[in-house]
């Protein structure tokens, strides 16, 4: 989202302006630090009313907002010769099942090794689809998690694909090993998501309607119940940051592995969290056929499955 501006009244009071902008900013799919929001405050890139303003001064909602988002220093996207798992092909999409501890595309820290360099040095044609900084990219993994994640080869196809997510009409589902069992067996989660105000990259459940959050629906069913673990398939609804994660640690089954929203000291050791994106149904753009896409777990996982069977 850099190089954009970014128009927007704050709806509530708030105690500092840095605070209800990095809220404000998130509400619209704007990923902004509050450092990055006090730097934009003193460099003259953020307005309230047509003026400057301080961090730390309050805000008592109705304010006029102006963002002016630069553009990031370093913004050379590098085609690299890195393998893929393609699934699935055609003259307009792809669909790759993305191993864990990749970043699906560049940003602070990761410059190198993503998804979208790999794509870039594979299918060359899809550099300016979309974002400079995530071309052809239409929705997103966690490093961490592993699966299915689409990607569109022109702008035709990119819009028609971002529709698709936006109307719900894409079926997205993952498989996930959970702490304890769970009951009931089968349920939907029905839970608004906002960022944590403590934890800038931490997400959290909001109960309080006062402040900013996104719904967020996702439903499980139980699959296999081990003596201490649950495998579920969870199904999104919605696509909200780590709403998975979120959502089953708000339960009282957080995700094996997940050091974030479960347990620091984990019951069973992985370098990663128990999370993958195993099936993806989506209309084909040239004939609105359905392409139904699977992916199995990867050996890491599925080889706790079987210890966890044989217990």
């Amino acid at each position: 989202m850099s190089g954009q501006t970014f128009e927007f009244t704050l709806e509530s009071p708030a105690p500092r302006l840095d605070q209800a902008l990095v809220q404000a900013l998130f509400a619209l799919d704007v990923d902004v630090s509050r450092t990055q929001v006090q730097r934009l405050l003193k460099d003259g890139s953020i307005t309230v009313n047509g003026r400057t303003a301080r961090a730390s001064q309050s805000v008592e909602g109705g304010e006029q907002i102006v963002v002016n988002m630069p553009e990031p220093v370093n913004t050379d996207l590098v085609p690299e010769n890195i393998p893929l798992d393609i699934r699935y092909e055609d003259d307009d999409l792809i669909i790759v099942n993305k191993p864990a501890g990749m970043v699906v595309h560049p940003g602070t820290g990761h410059y190198r090794g993503t998804l979208v360099n790999a794509i870039l040095g594979y299918c060359p044609e899809i550099e300016g689809v979309g974002f400079e900084k995530r071309p052809g990219i239409v929705h997103r993994l966690d490093k961490d998690t592993s699966g299915l994640i689409v990607v569109a080869k022109n702008e035709k196809t990119l819009r028609f694909l971002q529709g698709q997510f936006q109307a719900r009409h894409v079926e997205k589902r993952y498989l996930a090993l959970v702490e304890g069992h769970v009951q009931p067996p089968t349920a939907l989660i029905d839970a608004p998501i906002g960022r944590d105000p403590k934890k800038r990259k931490k997400m959290s459940i909001v109960t309080d309607p006062k402040k900013r959050a996104r719904s967020a629906q996702t439903t499980y069913h139980t699959l296999v119940t081990y003596n201490d673990h649950t495998l579920v398939e969870c199904e999104l609804h919605t696509g909200r940051t780590h709403q998975i994660r979120v959502h089953m640690a708000y339960i009282g089954h957080p995700i094996v592995g997940d050091t974030v929203y479960g347990r620091r000291r984990q019951t069973i050791k992985l370098n990663r969290h128990f999370l993958h994106a195993a099936k993806l149904t989506l209309k084909r753009p040239s004939d609105r056929t359905a392409i139904i896409v699977t992916a199995e777990l990867p050996p890491e996982l599925q080889q706790i499955l079987d210890k966890l069977a044989e217990e």
